[in-house]
């Protein structure tokens, strides 16, 4: 079978690769669309800081179902989404719930090759029933399961002032659900880009570009309350410290954006504020289910989200210029 391999840094290239066998529990799934991330992008860079190459990226994944056991819920040419998050089910974070934190977690796509190729084998508790979905759609479920997740964590309400800070796929995802909560939503980036894009295609109504004036500006739309909920999801560790600044007194900060070193914030501001400090990893399964509702109820703007495709052939030079012009680049889809 092809796979699409990640040798090293900035080398990506088709391999053939015996395909996997579908072990006890296993259900094999015919890959048809890879949706691509930031940590896709970071791993052609080789900037992600858990990765051993070479590796077959993809985490975002939806698919038919190619073989189940006879006693499976699944069956033969169903239409399937992935969950990437491997748990073991046995340590602290599993038994507590949350599998999503697994002490022993595995990605697919990072900590083991991923969806880029014709099949992969997954345990049938990985597997998502897309039914009612399109292929591309259950190709969007794992990046705003991601969103969902981290409302779901801040417990957004529809009295909350929201601020989303970084309007990449994860920032957005945060918005939209925040935005289903009720919340008033506003969207920060650097990139004006985004932001038009944001408000004519995704429907925010405001967003702000940042810049040096942006805590005043920010404070000047907020009678100098600034905002109930902050949600960083830039993924810088500069960016996330700023973040802090941005939240009303007895507010909350949600990091969802992950970077590499020491996140240092000043103790008089974090305490004034007495701050809700949350992070959000990765999603559960009740979030998956939430994002498949909301898509199948037209709440989810999955037309306006879903910017870029190409086929899995055209990764090797489709995914340097994806990177170059990010701008504009919202969600891209391989097609398999």
């Amino acid at each position: 079978m092809k796979a699409v391999v990640c040798r090293e840094p900035y080398s990506l290239g088709i391999e053939d690769r015996p395909p996997p066998a579908a072990g006890p529990g296993d259900v094999l799934i015919r890959i048809r669309r890879v949706g691509l991330c930031g940590t896709d992008y970071h791993i052609f860079t080789g900037r992600h800081p858990f990765l051993a190459y070479p590796r077959v990226m993809g985490h975002e994944l939806s698919g038919e179902v190619a073989h189940a056991r006879p006693d499976s819920a699944f069956h033969v040419g169903q239409t399937v989404a992935i969950n990437p998050y491997l748990a073991c089910g046995t340590c602290v974070a599993c038994r507590k719930g949350k599998p999503n934190a697994c002490m022993n977690i595995s990605v697919l796509g990072v900590h083991a090759d991923g969806g880029m190729t014709e099949f992969v084998a997954v345990p049938e508790s990985a597997v998502i029933d897309a039914s009612g979905l399109t292929i591309d759609q259950a190709a969007m479920l794992e990046f705003l399961a991601i969103g969902a997740h981290a409302v779901s964590r801040a417990h957004v309400s529809s009295t909350d002032r929201v601020l989303v800070v970084g309007a990449g796929p994860i920032g957005i995802a945060a918005g939209l659900f925040a935005r289903l909560c009720g919340a008033d939503v506003t969207l920060v980036d650097t990139r004006a880009s985004r932001l038009a894009y944001a408000r004519e295609r995704l429907g925010f109504e405001t967003t702000v570009e940042a810049g040096p004036d942006l805590g005043a500006d920010l404070a000047s739309r907020t009678d100098d309350e600034m905002f109930d909920i902050v949600f960083d999801a830039t993924g810088s560790l500069a960016a996330m410290a700023q973040s802090l600044h941005y939240v009303a007194h007895g507010g909350a900060l949600v990091l969802v954006g992950v970077a590499p070193g020491d996140l240092v914030f000043p103790d008089p501001e974090f305490h004034k504020r007495e701050t809700t400090l949350i992070a959000s990893r990765n999603a559960l399964a009740a979030d998956f289910e939430q994002v498949k509702h909301a898509i199948q109820h037209d709440l989810i703007p999955t037309d306006a989200l879903h910017t870029h495709s190409l086929s899995a052939e055209e990764m090797p030079t489709r995914l340097p210029e994806l990177i170059a012009g990010a701008d504009h680049v919202l969600k891209a889809i391989a097609t398999f």
